[in-house]
């Protein structure tokens, strides 16, 4: 029987964090995305810490626009409080989802505000 789409997103997934981890000098900045919202989290897997996170529903994020528009809003948010906690440079971690439209748009808003990946 065919896989369903989040049964493939998920093998996916599991081959990419085979190849990435994140630490406290390098955090992942692992993507999430649903129908509506888009969420960012810096994450140290060493010590399983958050390290920072942004959302398309905090109220500090700019929610106008396509969704497009607001992930690159939530990429420049989570730039701003990496950046404010001493991480410039991190590892992409697209969490099994096409590189291509929201989280593209995310991962250059990050990279417009400072981060480098």
């Amino acid at each position: 029987m065919a896989l369903s789409k989040l049964e493939k997103r998920i093998r996916i997934k599991r081959r990419v964090r085979g190849k990435i981890s994140g630490s406290s000098e390098l955090p992942r900045l692992s993507v999430y995305k649903s129908n509506k919202e888009i969420y960012a989290q810096l994450i140290d897997d060493n010590s399983g810490k958050t390290l920072a996170s942004a959302s398309s529903r905090e109220k500090g994020v700019d929610a106008n626009g396509t969704k497009t528009d607001i992930s690159a809003a939530v990429g420049k948010a989570i730039a701003a409080k990496a950046i404010a906690a001493g991480i410039e440079n991190i590892v992409f971690d697209r969490n099994g989802f096409v590189y291509h439209g929201r989280v593209k748009a995310l991962a250059d808003g990050a990279r417009e505000a400072g981060l480098k990946f």
